[in-house]
Parts: C-alpha cells; structure tokens; sequence
C-alpha cells in the first residue's frame, strides 16, 4: 500500500476497499475552493466504462479532462476489441499521461477499481501501485486509515467493506475540514460482474 497523499495532500478523501466479492469505493461529497466550500454534493466516483471505475482527489478540472479521456479510450477500444479494456491497461494509460505532463502536472490523484479484481493507486506523476488491501487519497487519508487499518479483514464481503468505508469517510469528515458535503458517493465494483452505483448516503 502505498502512501500517496504525501506526494501532493488533496482536500478530499476518497478510498478504495478489497474483498473477496469484489471492490468498495467511496468518497465524500464536498468540493473546496481554497477555505471555502464551492459545493456539498460534487461526484468524485466515476465509471470508466461497465468494468472499471475511478476516484479523483485534487483539482476537479484536472481530474474531469483525465477521465474523459480515459472514457473515450476504453470505449475506442471496446469498438476495435469487442471487449472491455482491463483495468491494469486503463492505469496504464493514465500513468503515461500523467508521468508526460509532471513538468507542468495535472494536480490530482487517482483510485483504479476494476471487475477483474484489480484495485490501483495512483500519483500525479503516474507513479502506480497495485493494491492488495485498500488504498486511500486526499487531505483526510490519515483519519481515514486509522479506520481502514484497525477494521480491515481478509475475510470481508461487500456489506462488511461498506459499513467500513462510511466509516473512515465520517472519520474523516469529523476532523479533515476539507473532507465533507451532504453525503457519501460509495460504488460496487463486482469481482467478474459489474459497476454498481449506490444512492447517497447521507450524514447524519
């Protein structure tokens, strides 16, 4: 696992969950503008296509121009290869883009879950790491892994991974101003199935 938030601390957080039945992603829901608080119900789980999806941390901007691309590659690659691009293909491409920018970078950082059981995380330089565990991003990473490290299992299903995630993402929002909004974004990633999105789930 590797520690990312070091390279470039992100006012977010957002964390990625291994299970035997597959991946949990989740997110908090508030974007910043400097010390304030632009919007409380902002998206930062995206699909890439119906096997993989992302989570982003840093600049929104950055981060929307990356997975529109990525978006449009796996669906380019789809039509030519009657099969959806793999995840360790998709970060693949991520981390050529990004390691090619680092002189003038794009400042974010990235969550990689695919249906293949492959979870990533990633720098702004592209530099990678394939995650056996869990991964974690943003300004609210060391609350979050408190969480992620006292509770996570070998053993865990998808239900025992999202109560864990909402958990490190409340641990966070408590304590991380820059962790918040009105929700949780948490999305089902299913081991040789599909890309489930969750409805919010809201604080308390």
């Amino acid at each position: 696992m590797t520690n990312t938030h070091n390279v470039y601390k992100t006012g977010t957080t957002t964390i990625g969950i291994v299970t035997k039945e597959g991946i949990v992603l989740a997110a908090d829901t508030q974007a910043s503008m400097g010390n304030l608080i632009a919007n409380n119900d902002t998206t930062k789980i995206y699909k890439i296509n119906d096997s993989i999806a992302i989570t982003i941390a840093g600049s929104q901007g950055d981060a929307l121009v990356l997975v529109r691309h990525l978006q449009n590659h796996a669906n380019l690659y789809e039509l030519e290869h009657k099969k959806n691009l793999s995840t360790k293909a998709c970060v693949t491409v991520l981390s050529n883009i990004l390691n090619s920018n680092k002189m003038v970078p794009f400042f974010t950082q990235f969550i990689v879950a695919g249906t293949d059981g492959d979870l990533y995380s990633m720098d702004m330089a592209g530099g990678l790491n394939k995650e056996e565990q869990f991964a974690f991003s943003g300004s609210g990473s060391e609350l979050a892994l408190s969480v992620l490290d006292s509770d996570y299992k070998k053993t865990l299903n998808i239900k025992e991974a999202i109560q864990i995630a909402k958990k490190a993402i409340t641990s966070a929002k408590k304590r991380d101003i820059y962790t918040g909004g009105n929700g949780i974004k948490l999305v089902i990633i299913k081991k040789n199935g599909s890309v489930e999105e969750l409805p919010i789930e809201k604080y308390n």
